[in-house]
């Protein structure tokens, strides 16, 4: 959307995608969340599933508790049964080897799926609040984000959730508690060598810390990439006939192969991170090992006394190498969920659509009045519509004209409060639009815009798209009827129960416009809003349908916006709009003889047009 009324043009869109703060914020004046407080609030998000989420925890526990089991048993399983001969030992031991290796699987396997599932549910959750918040944000957030940044939030960003949230934790628990457990059994085994090898946590904490930081930047530089390339993908795939006719696939393939390569340097970039860590904190920690090993061998120091305790002590430093390496690992996954969480929190934090109206009416008169209204996008010091001051009373039609960016479309958009006035009140039947609640406000519109939107759907779902309960099939019959598309639809392999494709793909622009048309006909609110409501229409299509538009006018307020002066000549008055103002009011043949700018459209119309119009 631009200052003048229209859509926003891709140059906008591009140049304020970037900034995911409300109007009059920014990142230096908003307190920025710290990474610890972002993983809390992702966390709980596990507490709907707590109960399945602590049992997988602690099948997770009985993973860690078996590693420094079967290190202890080390000791017994060898002086018993090699050394000392134990028959009780030579019979029992090997059992309870294989006893804990049952455990560990069974536990292994309830933790894998029970994480999964939390986690899945978790992604699932954060999904539908971000579609729920997606609904109801204010029309000037769909300005300035691409359709392509969203879609990878829903996508991307939240996929990197999984990792970090149970992920992270099953790994994070079940090491962390072998690691101790390890180290445990090493310091009543031999307690000087452990606290060598324990020397290593503080270089090791140093080096994680400086990887944290740099993953997290390049992880949300990496988001950001990701939207740019689906936003490139989805407008690759909506201007395909223009890329083709105008002989753009360089163009476009250079566009894609920009951020597809900036993309494939980031997860270089960070996955070069991820594994120099790890090796390096292996690298730390091999030595301190060896070192052990080496002291204790030369009897530096005291050490363990019989085979069993060699054993038990060197397996319980071999056994720590890999819970290790494992928690070194959980870095890179655990930012890219920070920074993931970030992005959809922030996203989620924003303020939806104003709605503290209390006022809910029935079917409403239809009394429109605009009293002093000013409107500014966002920040633009110029004004899209400067104090208008308009009465429509009900049942009557009133036709916007103007020249592109006149602020046609952004006064009909402000009639359902999709922007909200900057200055100045509109009333609905006496009652400033403001007190209205958003259902019951919007409850009292119809709408059919020159861009139809259509789902991928049946025929039937579309044109009833919005009606609570059950249609009657007749209602439906009748209002395809009325818009001239009943003849079509019939003609349809499966008649209204055809399913029409994403956009209604199967069907031509004309057939979709009737549909569109249909649907607002069966709504029957007392308002119509029809912004080149014919657009789409071929001049035999466009009569049958202005006649049907003239017929269901009668007992509503409606409101037209057309360039096609035709459309507009039988209005009962006619406003002409420049730069945000009302300029002239009155009929046509009035406003042919009082106004300039009405002539000039006028003149500018197709002979066919001029022949049609009143004189």
């Amino acid at each position: 959307m631009n200052p003048a009324g229209g859509r926003a043009g891709p140059a906008r869109r591009r140049a304020t995608m970037s900034a995911p703060f409300p109007a009059g914020s920014t990142p230096s004046r908003m307190q920025q969340p710290t990474p610890k407080q972002l993983y809390l609030r992702l966390l709980g998000y596990l507490r709907p599933y707590r109960l399945a989420f602590a049992l997988a925890l602690l099948a997770t526990a009985v993973i860690a508790a078996t590693d420094p089991a079967i290190a202890g048993l080390m000791k017994p399983l060898l002086d018993g049964s090699f050394v000392e001969r134990d028959p009780a030992a030579i019979r029992t031991l090997p059992l309870v080897l294989v006893g804990l290796f049952v455990i560990r699987g069974i536990a292994s396997y309830l933790s894998g799926v029970g994480m999964a599932w939390v986690g899945s549910r978790v992604v699932t959750d954060l999904r539908q609040q971000l579609f729920a918040k997606l609904l109801r944000l204010p029309g000037a957030f769909y300005d300035n984000t691409t359709g392509g940044e969203l879609v990878s939030k829903f996508s991307y960003d939240s996929a990197q959730l999984m990792a970090a949230t149970t992920g992270v934790l099953v790994t994070l628990v079940r090491d962390s508690l072998s690691v101790l457990g390890l180290l445990g059994l090493m310091l009543y085994l031999n307690w000087q060598l452990t606290l060598l090898i324990l020397l290593t946590a503080p270089p090791i904490a140093l080096l994680s810390s400086f990887v944290s930081q740099r993953l997290r930047r390049l992880n949300t530089d990496l988001q950001q990439s990701m939207g740019s390339m689906t936003h490139t993908l989805e407008e690759a795939i909506g201007g395909e006939r223009i890329i083709k006719i105008y002989h753009a696939e360089p163009r476009e393939q250079a566009r894609f192969n920009r951020v597809s390569t900036r993309i494939h340097h980031l997860l270089i970039k960070v996955r070069s991170a991820g594994e120099a860590f790890s090796p390096t904190v292996q690298l730390i920690t091999v030595c301190a090992i060896a070192t052990a090993i080496y002291i204790a061998s030369s009897g530096i120091i005291g050490g363990p006394q019989s085979v069993g305790e060699i054993a038990a002590l060197f397996g319980a430093m071999g056994m720590l190498m890999a819970p290790i390496k494992r928690l070194t690992r959980i870095n890179e996954p655990l930012q890219a969920g920070v920074a993931a969480a970030g992005s959809l929190f922030a996203m989620l934090d924003r303020p939806g659509e104003p709605d503290s109206g209390t006022h809910t009416p029935g079917r409403v008169r239809g009394d429109v009045r605009l009293e002093g209204v000013h409107f500014h996008y966002g920040d633009s010091a110029l004004p899209a519509l400067d104090g208008i001051d308009l009465a429509i009373a009900p049942g009557e039609t009133v036709a916007l004209v103007g020249p592109s960016g006149s602020g046609k479309s952004t006064l009909m958009k402000l009639l359902p409060r999709l922007y909200r006035v900057s200055a100045g009140r509109i009333l609905l039947d006496g009652v400033d639009i403001e007190a209205y609640t958003l259902h019951g406000l919007r409850g009292c519109f119809a709408y059919v815009g020159q861009e139809t939107t259509l789902f991928n759907d049946s025929v039937a779902a579309n044109i009833a798209y919005g009606i609570d309960g059950a249609v009657d099939p007749a209602a439906l019959t009748d209002a395809a009827r009325r818009a001239n598309a009943l003849e079509f639809i019939e003609q349809l392999p499966q008649g209204f129960d055809t399913v029409i494709g994403e956009d209604g793909a199967q069907l031509s622009g004309g057939q979709r416009q009737r549909l569109a048309i249909a649907r607002a006909l069966l709504r029957d609110a007392p308002i119509l809003l029809l912004d080149e409501a014919t657009s789409a229409l071929d001049g035999k299509s466009e009569a049958l349908v202005q006649a049907a538009l003239e017929a269901a006018r009668h007992g509503r307020t409606t409101l037209v916006i057309a360039h096609r002066l035709s459309t507009v000549a039988n209005a009962d008055r006619i406003v002409v709009m420049n730069h945000g103002r009302i300029v002239a009011v009155g009929s046509h043949a009035a406003l042919l003889e009082q106004s300039e700018i009405y002539r000039s459209l006028h003149s500018h119309m197709p002979a066919a047009e001029h022949a049609s119009s009143p004189a």
